[in-house]
């Protein structure tokens, strides 16, 4: 799969999702660190990556539909938060995109769970 790294994740989570055979963009290699969400929304659209994100704005729907994108994925590691329970929660998204998949779809993996949300298209 396809994805990119939001620039709120570092150096690990790539390595690990490298590791697992997807292919991994960065925002920061990029040089998209700090442009707006709408426009890191339209990249990721564009080159058909799913965003792999800490921030929940990414959970808007109406600003960011899910159906439009090739997926979000909103980690929430708990608080404080630390890299330990980052890659916990990234390691939780590869164990469902096993048996699932990301395209069109919005997920927001918690501690113990995954919660997703179908785009319009996939109702």
């Amino acid at each position: 799969m396809r994805f990119k790294l939001d620039e709120n994740l570092g150096r690990r989570g790539l390595e690990l999702l490298k590791a697992a055979g997807h292919d991994v963009a960065t925002v920061a290699e990029q040089g998209l660190n700090g442009v707006a969400d709408a426009r890191l929304f339209a990249h990721c659209v564009d080159e058909g990556r799913a965003l792999i994100t800490l921030d929940h704005d990414f959970g808007q729907i109406l600003r960011f539909p899910p159906e439009q994108s090739a997926g979000l994925v909103i980690l929430e590691p708990g608080s404080p938060i630390t890299l330990g329970k980052l890659l916990a929660r990234l390691n939780e998204s590869l164990v469902v995109l096993g048996t699932r998949e990301l395209g069109g779809e919005l997920w927001i993996v918690e501690p113990g769970r995954v919660r997703i949300h179908l785009g319009s298209g996939n109702a």
